[in-house]
């Protein structure tokens, strides 16, 4: 099981899909904004490669340099999540708007997310067809077989990191499974008709969310630690601009910036 230990400045909130106040502003689902040279010259660019490198190494169970200390790593028998962990400054969650948005990052996936699609046939055979044990698929019957039950649907929604669905069950969720997704803030994402079951899982498989809530700490996953530092560093640099663009004063608005592995220790790459 995965250990979140967090820096010294920001205690954990992980990304979620919670319903935000009215009136607070959103980045739409999937934008994937461009790296920007000016933003992210605020991040040296040498230290975040080198923090990337020691964490991979680390993961391997290879001996690293934290400053004069030599630290020996520890090879996990699972997959180890990267995760970014930012601290706000000047910025107060119980006065200043909340915000949300999600962005699909250039190398996925980022972890072992366990998926459901509430499917039409058609979609429930495709989800079959993905032979993944990690994306399993629920009908319309079954769902009727919940009775809007709400420790049932609280327990399905639990076993599942995400929901996608087929456009057709979208508007039928209400009825069949009441408020209890869109509470856990896992309400599906839409299949078209037209779309690839395969390639929805993929990019929900790759996406990640940022929402204020009630602290100024944010801790999302952004990769995993068989990528090489060239998919760690891009898929951060997709991250944090993401977050700066949402900052009413951008950069102002950063006060730190570390980056870990699950186990690993943290490193920070702004100040």
């Amino acid at each position: 099981m995965d250990d979140h230990r967090v820096s010294p400045a920001c205690a954990v909130l992980m990304a979620r899909r919670d319903p935000l106040p009215k009136g607070s502003p959103r980045v739409p689902s999937g934008s994937s904004p461009p790296e920007n040279p000016a933003t992210m010259s605020k991040i040296d660019a040498d230290l975040m490669t080198d923090s990337i490198s020691k964490i991979l190494a680390y993961a391997e169970g290879k001996e690293i340099k934290i400053g004069k200390d030599a630290v020996k790593g520890k090879k996990r028998p699972f997959q180890e999540t990267i995760e970014l962990q930012i601290t706000l400054k000047n910025y107060d969650p119980t006065k200043d708007k909340r915000f949300a948005g999600t962005v699909q990052l250039p190398h996925g996936p980022i972890r072992n997310l366990k998926l459901c699609v509430l499917a039409t046939a058609e979609h429930a055979k495709d989800v079959a067809s993905l032979a993944d044990p990690r994306v399993e698929a629920r009908t319309v019957e079954e769902l009727k077989k919940l009775n809007k039950n709400k420790k049932l649907v609280k327990k399905m929604a639990k076993k599942y990191h995400a929901f996608l669905a087929s456009q057709s069950i979208i508007k039928l969720i209400p009825r069949l499974l009441g408020p209890g997704l869109n509470r856990a803030g896992k309400f599906p994402t839409p299949i078209s008709a037209t779309d690839s079951v395969s390639s929805m899982v993929e990019e929900v498989q790759r996406t990640v969310k940022f929402q204020m809530k009630k602290v100024v700490c944010l801790n999302t996953p952004v990769a995993n630690v068989s990528m090489n530092v060239d998919q760690v560093r891009a898929n951060i640099v997709a991250s944090v601009n993401l977050l700066v663009s949402m900052l009413k004063k951008k950069w102002q608005n950063v006060k730190t910036i570390y980056i870990k592995s699950s186990m690993g220790p943290p490193f920070q790459i702004f100040f």
